[in-house]
């Protein structure tokens, strides 16, 4: 038997038994941006009872023979909802589900999937960055969620990963999977369906959401001409709307991280402490984005203390 129709009759089994254990969600909304491709846009909030962690964009690809799903969602019951509304689309197997990294709102509901049979796939270093956070995203979760939506998630690492690239096969369509540098974490991968030139970025790209650093604003930089040259028509964010033209989308972000190193950068080298630094950087770009206030005093004290050291 072929690997792809070996996975899809174990994916099919499992969804049999998955589906007899418990009822079905109410579906997400989802939005066809490419044909195929499927989108759900997250709130643009932060996590909450009241939004069940349903913040970041996720969506699915469906080729011939398989699904793919990128991002699981901040809690179970958004992935749940997720495959409800993969379910409401086609009957075919989920074979893959893609962390683009490891941030909560991402992979809090990744044992949905595996629970089907999917194939986890995340950058080479999502296992060790995500176990090393394990215990604190538990916590922060349960004070942010409330225990009722926290306390079933089972945190839950890829199968597999990806340094470099690599293409998976849905039968008749491929998606290209990229793992970056450092940049928004240390542990970034885009996913590229290469039929449609449909780009998820995960976090690497932000709308509307200020961006939020937990990595290297020097990498996010650098890597960003890199990230806009890739050939695609539409990129579908992290944070933000469903879908935007390519590589537009990233002027305004680009700004961002720009002018909030150089206001850093200037007040290093004028000896500013941190603490004033912080208050002021970026300060320009506060009415451009939501939840700046935030996010951006977090991003300053971390790119502060990666910029005193150049």
């Amino acid at each position: 038997m072929l690997p792809i129709l070996r996975c899809i009759a174990a994916a099919c089994l499992s969804g049999l038994l998955a589906a007899t254990a418990a009822p079905a969600a109410e579906p997400l909304p989802m939005t066809e941006v490419a044909s195929g491709v499927f989108v759900h846009a997250g709130a643009v909030a932060e996590t909450t009872p009241g939004n069940r962690g349903d913040i970041a964009n996720i969506g699915f690809v469906v080729g011939d023979a398989a699904v793919a799903m990128i991002d699981s969602g901040g809690s179970v019951a958004v992935a749940e909802a997720a495959l409800a509304a993969i379910r409401r689309v086609t009957d075919l197997p989920v074979l893959f589900l893609v962390n683009t990294h490891m941030h909560p709102d991402h992979v809090f509901g990744n044992q949905v999937f595996a629970g089907i049979g999917a194939t986890i796939i995340g950058h080479r270093r999502l296992p060790a960055a995500l176990s090393a956070r394990a215990e604190f995203y538990r916590q922060s979760m349960r004070e942010q969620l409330g225990p009722a939506l926290a306390d079933p998630v089972a945190i839950t690492l890829p199968d597999e990963t990806v340094e470099g690239e690599r293409r998976i096969d849905l039968g008749g369509r491929t998606l290209l999977l990229t793992a970056w540098g450092t940049a928004h974490t240390d542990n970034d991968l885009t996913v590229l369906d290469e039929a449609t030139g449909t780009l998820f970025a995960g976090d690497l790209v932000f709308m509307e959401h200020v961006p939020v650093l937990d990595g290297s604003i020097k990498g996010w930089l650098a890597q960003t001409p890199e990230l806009a040259s890739i050939d695609a028509q539409r990129v579908v964010p992290g944070h933000g709307p469903p879908s935007a033209p390519w590589p537009q989308a990233l002027e305004a972000q680009t700004v961002y991280l720009e002018t909030l190193a150089a206001d850093l950068r200037a007040a290093i080298a004028d000896g500013v402490p941190m603490a004033e630094a912080v208050e002021k950087a970026a300060a320009s770009q506060a009415g451009k984005w939501q939840l700046f206030e935030a996010y951006n005093p977090r991003n300053a004290t971390a790119a502060f203390a990666e910029l005193e050291w150049e």
